[in-house]
């Protein structure tokens, strides 16, 4: 049986719950903003008449009031935030519990058992759409689809409050022609190299060579071509899942603010090694990568990505997690804290490997990395934690001593 995934997206979630708060907002341009010194401040979120003033995300409160000189000015609520997350979550528990947020605003629902009781998908998103802006006062833009990242797409394609199906009919139609950037976990790094190869949209990429992808991307490179050919088969987690299910996490404040590429490495790489580690002592290995990173105002981001295999190895953990920040972080802009979550996590004894005819995985490359990552983890174990240390930790300012680790 076709599955029918909904992927929902509230519309400008900061901006919208301000405006309920104080309906004083309707009707001009405001912006939720992070500082109230506006030559340092930057924008969280935006209404959409700010946005028709070109104001963008990130960009300091003195250039966006330079483009808009009437802009208000909005002060963020964050507890605020949360409660009307749970209350959107809540609306959309009444048509199925298998429901995986996707950050504060977004959320994936797989509605495939729930059509015999609301009809089918388009029809679920319409009840959802209504009932949200209804009893909440915000709206959320819905994409109907049969996979996750298509159905993504379509929450991206028309906004706001509105409902857009993406089918195994009308894919090509809609999803080809977009750009390549458009598509989950592409960023604007690995835009920028699918481009010098001439490819711009997601149906070029589709049609791209897998071999070729996979040459120049590694295992990323396979999982874009997957996606963009509609293959995505990833399962939409249920209600509890995200509180019974055991994850692995360690983060850490740094001394500094984080600016460089070689600095997110060595952050990484520390986080990255305590991971694996308890990943191993706990007799585990992960399935998915998550990455939280939080900027010099205090503004969160939370991405993740399939790690493929599954893997208890740092190097892999890591590679997987410098891809997210290099996709979805632009180099100089600061960064004080990182965590990475390993997620998904099954029994080392349970976890299957696929063999691949492309020879994306190199067993004994990773047999021999096991090896030395489980020697480190005894030596540490005898003789201390700082028995062995990270080699771009000596010598540098960030402030590393212990990760603040998270099991749950």
């Amino acid at each position: 049986m076709q599955r029918v995934i909904l992927h929902c997206d509230c519309n400008n979630f900061f901006a919208s719950v301000e405006t309920v708060l104080d309906p004083s907002y309707r009707g001009v341009p405001m912006a939720v903003c992070g500082n109230e010194e506006e030559r340092h401040g930057i924008v969280l979120a935006k209404n959409e008449l700010a946005k028709k003033y070109g104001i963008k995300t990130a960009e300091t409160v003195y250039s966006a009031k330079k483009k808009c000189p009437g802009l208000v000015i909005a002060k963020p609520h964050y507890e605020a935030y949360s409660e009307y997350s749970r209350r959107v979550n809540d609306i959309y528990a009444r048509y199925t519990d298998m429901i995986e947020p996707f950050g504060i605003d977004e959320s994936w629902l797989d509605v495939t058992a729930s059509r015999k009781l609301f009809g089918d998908g388009e029809t679920i998103a319409n009840r959802i759409r209504r009932e949200v802006k209804e009893e909440l006062g915000i709206t959320v833009s819905v994409g109907v689809s049969f996979n996750k990242v298509f159905a993504k797409l379509g929450s991206d394609y028309k906004k706001p409050d509105a409902v857009t199906v993406i089918s195994e009919d009308n894919f090509k139609k809609i999803v080809y022609p977009l750009p390549v950037g458009d598509m989950l976990f592409i960023g604007s790094r690995t835009c920028a190299e699918l481009s010098a190869i001439g490819v711009r949209t997601i149906g070029a990429l589709a049609e791209t060579s897998r071999e070729l992808l996979v040459a120049k991307f590694g295992k990323m490179g396979g999982m874009m071509h997957k996606y963009a050919n509609g293959l995505d088969d990833s399962p939409v987690a249920r209600i509890g899942e995200h509180e019974d299910a055991k994850s692995i996490g360690s983060g850490f404040t740094f001394k500094h603010d984080l600016t460089s590429r070689d600095e997110w490495r060595v952050g990484l790489s520390h986080l990255c090694e305590d991971v694996a580690r308890r990943l191993r002592s706990g007799g585990f290995k992960c399935s998915t990568v998550q990455l939280t990173v939080k900027d010099e105002y205090l503004r969160v981001i939370q991405r993740q990505r399939p790690a493929k295999p599954e893997t208890d190895l740092a190097r892999e953990i890591l590679e997987v997690a410098f891809s997210i920040l290099s996709d979805e972080w632009q180099e100089g802009r600061p960064i004080r804290m990182l965590t990475v979550t390993a997620t998904g996590l099954v029994g080392s004894e349970f976890a299957c490997e696929q063999l691949d005819f492309f020879g994306d995985v190199d067993t004994n490359k990773r047999d021999k990395e096991k090896k030395r990552e489980e020697t480190v983890d005894k030596i540490r174990q005898k003789f201390g934690a700082s028995s062995i240390i990270n080699g771009g930790i000596i010598g540098s300012d960030l402030g590393i001593k212990s990760p603040k680790s998270r099991d749950r």
